[in-house]
């Protein structure tokens, strides 16, 4: 028997881009702010990138894309302590920030459950954004060895104790 879900694409694919937008059938949440622009979820995340920070739309579309690949291996894999340098965190707090999309990006890649984000305050300093960064290639994604190793050794974690934290 095939059962059909209702669901995106889940994380068969490793593009960012893709596993992005295929949250929007999810977006339940202030939908004439999130959806009545016409933009797909990508090309919102980064106008409200591009809105908020001096960057051009490139390291943008870099930092965004790494971010979702960070997203999702803590989604998949919340038994492994992953973090994130500060470049990268722009786009995981954009992610976050946008609520309706964050939400969204729960429903459809954490079973519904709310990923929270509980960070430290002091930085961590023994290389953990450069595993992180190996980790994430060893599942499958195409990373921007570039920009995790702009902060390699100086990381920013969330808590791995708080329940589904990232």
């Amino acid at each position: 028997m095939t059962i059909a879900l209702d669901r995106p694409v889940g994380t068969r694919t490793r593009d960012p881009k893709e596993l992005l937008n295929a949250v929007q059938p999810h977006v339940r949440h202030l939908t004439v702010n999130v959806l009545d622009g016409g933009m797909t979820l990508w090309d919102r995340e980064i106008a409200l990138l591009l809105r908020d920070h001096t960057m051009v739309r490139g390291m943008a579309e870099r930092i965004l894309g790494n971010a979702v690949m960070y997203t999702i291996g803590c989604i998949e894999h919340p038994e492994v302590h992953l973090g994130v340098g500060k470049l990268v965190d722009i786009g995981v707090h954009q992610l976050i920030l946008d609520t309706p999309v964050w939400w969204a990006l729960c429903d459809a890649y954490n079973e519904g459950r709310y990923k929270h984000h509980a960070p430290f305050v002091e930085r961590r300093r023994d290389g953990l954004c450069l595993r992180t960064a190996d980790f994430l290639r060893s599942i499958g994604f195409d990373v921007d060895e570039e920009l995790w190793a702009i902060d390699g050794t100086d990381c920013s974690p969330c808590d791995n104790k708080v329940p589904d934290s990232h």
